[in-house]
């Protein structure tokens, strides 16, 4: 099936425009076959165009086939128009098949009766054609159908991706709220890291390594799909052949640059060992340098001034851990206290691929990222406080991108940041902040500047919920399912 397909790409809120670049490069579409709405892009490719989009998207959520988009006013006319798509080209009566449904000011009063008129319309279809009707499996479905309801119109899709996008096959090893591996891509896209460049970057809070593998898959070339399988590979227009030559092509053009300098480091040793397994299984264990250490105390991992890139604990999250979360006397009992703490402090001077840190019997007793409880205040701002302290003595000359739901957070630190990027983590609003730093860079904010820091500017502040992606477009995206903070016109995830 080469004719032209509409394809919409959901992705995170404030990833439209990185997405969009990333498909014209995959792709090699001309500018006017790729549209950048509100929470996703659509695309005027075809069914080739979907197999590269899937293997090489690091930023879109899974990748979608528009099949109808017409006005309704009833479950009647959603039946109608579901009966009039042709399903026995895409799947057959002993393919499974799911519904998922989203709305946006639908006039409906129940959602469930019309993902039931759209399953009864595609059983119904099959009887017709076939003689027999596909099975409804709400667990693991061999297709997946999406119908989006706005206040006049629904639009229909069939998956092309399965599993979302983000589950790229080698993070297997993960603790508490982990960063999922598109919005990851989306702050490497955002802070403007090339590998081609030989800037540094460094994760001073990895986790599982999420970030320094993301980067270092991208530096290597290596297709983020290269490690899964599809739901395309299910449905009838799916050609192996081709298939098998896009995967051969992929595999051709991982590289192996000379020197990759990416750095994690995490204040629990237990995450750097997943993230030093997480990092094995993307085939980039050679391209990244893992440890244990606080980030309150780990120096610059080269000579270098790089990019700090870094999605630290916080708030609805969880906590910070180390040092920043010990109070006075726990930290005073740790630098002056005890000899196997002072002979671990010499063991973390060095930075190497396979060293995590201290061995187990000379390690503190800390309390990892993955376990932290929920906090706002107290030894969280005391986290931020330090480290911006840290940072000014020790890494002048380095760039530092913080993910934060923090708007304050520039105060807090007492450092000036020069850009902001606006970022949802799952139903969290976030922002992505620069901070150039630099010998001098503290500020003490003004009198009123508490204030002023707690009115975000317009310019920074995303759309509101209830707005839509233009009418002019006929596959406006549909709805995310997640709390009434977060847009709510995003496709699914």
């Amino acid at each position: 099936m080469n004719h032209a397909l509409q394809l919409f790409l959901p992705c995170a809120a404030g990833v439209e425009g990185f997405l969009s670049d990333e498909v014209k490069k995959i792709t090699a579409l001309p500018e006017t076959a790729v549209h950048a709405l509100r929470a996703g892009v659509l695309v005027q490719g075809n069914w080739h165009s979907a197999m590269q989009l899937n293997l090489h998207s690091r930023l879109a959520q899974r990748v979608l086939v528009q099949l109808a988009y017409s006005p309704y006013a009833s479950e009647d006319d959603i039946y109608e128009a579901a009966s009039a798509v042709a399903w026995e080209q895409w799947f057959t009566p002993q393919h499974t098949f799911k519904i998922d449904i989203t709305a946006q000011r639908s006039p409906l009063k129940s959602l469930n009766f019309a993902a039931l008129k759209v399953k009864d319309a595609v059983a119904d279809r099959f009887r017709a054609k076939a003689g027999s009707r596909p099975s409804v499996d709400t667990q693991w479905p061999d297709v997946r159908i999406y119908t989006h309801l706005t206040a006049e119109h629904i639009t229909l899709y069939i998956d092309t991706s399965g599993e979302p996008l983000f589950k790229r096959g080698w993070r297997e090893d993960k603790g508490d709220a982990p960063l999922k591996e598109t919005l990851a891509a989306a702050m490497i896209a955002a802070c403007g890291w090339q590998p081609e460049q030989g800037t540094p970057l460094y994760d001073p809070c990895c986790g599982s390594g999420t970030v320094v593998i993301e980067a270092a898959q991208i530096a290597c070339n290596i297709a983020p799909g290269s490690q899964r399988h599809f739901a395309f590979e299910r449905l009838l227009p799916y050609q192996s052949q081709a298939w098998g030559q896009l995967r051969q092509q992929a595999r051709a053009s991982v590289i192996r640059p000379a020197e990759m300098l990416l750095f994690g480091s995490d204040v629990a040793h237990r995450m750097v060992d997943f993230a030093q397994r997480n990092a094995e299984r993307a085939g980039v264990a050679h391209a990244v340098q893992l440890r244990g250490g606080d980030a309150l105390q780990r120096m610059p991992p080269s000579a270098t001034a790089g990019i700090l890139l870094i999605n630290p604990p916080y708030g609805e999250r969880i906590a910070a851990a180390g040092v920043a979360g010990q109070n006075a006397e726990q930290r005073a009992e740790q630098r002056f206290g005890q000899h196997s703490e002072r002979y671990s402090a010499r063991d973390n001077d060095r930075f190497s691929p396979r060293h995590t840190g201290q061995p187990a019997a000379l390690r503190p007793q800390q309390q990892g990222r993955e376990s932290a409880i929920v906090q706002t205040g107290g030894a969280s701002d005391d986290f931020f406080a330090q480290l911006a302290s840290h940072w000014k003595k020790n890494y002048s000359g380095w760039t530092a991108w913080i993910l934060s739901p923090d708007l304050q957070l520039s105060r807090r630190m007492r450092l000036k940041e020069s850009r902001r990027v606006p970022m949802w983590n799952g139903p969290i609003e976030c922002r992505l902040m620069r901070f150039d730093l630099m010998a001098g860079s503290m500020q003490r904010p003004k009198p009123d500047a508490a204030n002023a820091a707690a009115t975000p500017s317009s310019a920074s502040t995303p759309p509101a919920a209830t707005s839509q992606a233009p009418s002019a477009k006929p596959s406006a995206a549909p709805a995310q399912t997640q709390p009434k903070a977060a847009p709510t016109n995003g496709a699914p995830a």
